[in-house]
Order: C-alpha cells, then structure tokens, then sequence
C-alpha cells in the first residue's frame, strides 16, 4: 500500500479531515484514479495543483512514475510566481 500524505487544507476539505491515509496503487497515474474514486475532486486537484515527492524526491510531472508497495507519496501544492 502507498502511504499519501498532504499538509494542504484543501486535500483535507476533499479526504474529510485526512492527511494521511493507504492507497493501493502500483503508479502515478493509478494513484490518481483511485484518489478521484475515493474522494471525489482529489485525484483532478493533485494532477493539476500539486507536485508530488515520491520518496523523498520532488517530481513536478510524476504522471510515468511507478511506485513501489511501500512507496510514501507526499502532496505538495504548486509553488507559481509571476
């Protein structure tokens, strides 16, 4: 199982107060599915807002990621500027 964790007041608006919980995906693009199939909005916002640490290392575009079984996959919202 991958372990999802965010600090973003909007994962936790979209989870109903999580910011931590197991997914079982096997890659990114799974992941996604399975977090819009769970908390409906998660899986879109994460692909579109948010960059992703995959143990331990930031990936701006993760969408051909795999992930392992034990995989921790932090969510960490987009940093823009102007």
């Amino acid at each position: 199982m991958v372990r999802v964790v965010s600090i973003s007041s909007r994962v936790r608006d979209l989870t109903g107060g999580l910011d931590n919980f197991e997914v079982d995906a096997r890659s990114v693009r799974e992941l996604l599915r399975t977090l819009e199939a769970r908390f409906p909005g998660l899986g879109q916002l994460v692909e579109t807002e948010m960059s992703l640490a995959i143990d331990g290392e930031i990936h701006q575009d993760a969408m051909m990621e795999q992930l392992g079984p034990a995989a921790e996959v932090v969510l960490i919202p987009r940093i823009s500027g102007g």
